[in-house]
């Protein structure tokens, strides 16, 4: 838990996954933050959580629906969504946060 929020305080952008197993829409999401991290690289971090082992986290960041995506930026949370999410969508929002 405190290793997780150090690497939210992270000055590049920090996309957290806050996803299950058991997900349809985030077994569709998976391949499309593969190819979201292609293409950013190391400008930032792309993190899964599954919410049925992390119930603490979970419940933290008030998740009631997977796929929720939560974008950080220097710890604070800067943009929030549910559902599934084109990468080229991602990519914008992410560079929004960029230096």
């Amino acid at each position: 838990m405190s290793k997780f929020a150090e690497l939210l305080k992270s000055p590049e952008p920090v996309l957290v996954d806050f996803s299950a197993e058991w997900c349809g829409p985030c077994k569709q999401l998976k391949p499309i933050l593969e190819q979201l991290k292609s293409k950013i690289g190391n400008s930032a971090k792309i993190i899964k959580i599954d919410v049925d082992k992390n119930r603490t986290l979970a419940d933290k960041f008030q998740i009631r629906s997977v796929p929720t995506m939560i974008l950080f930026k220097d710890g604070k949370s800067v943009w929030r969504q549910s559902g599934v999410i084109q990468a080229n969508v991602l990519e914008g929002i992410i560079k929004q946060y960029s230096k």
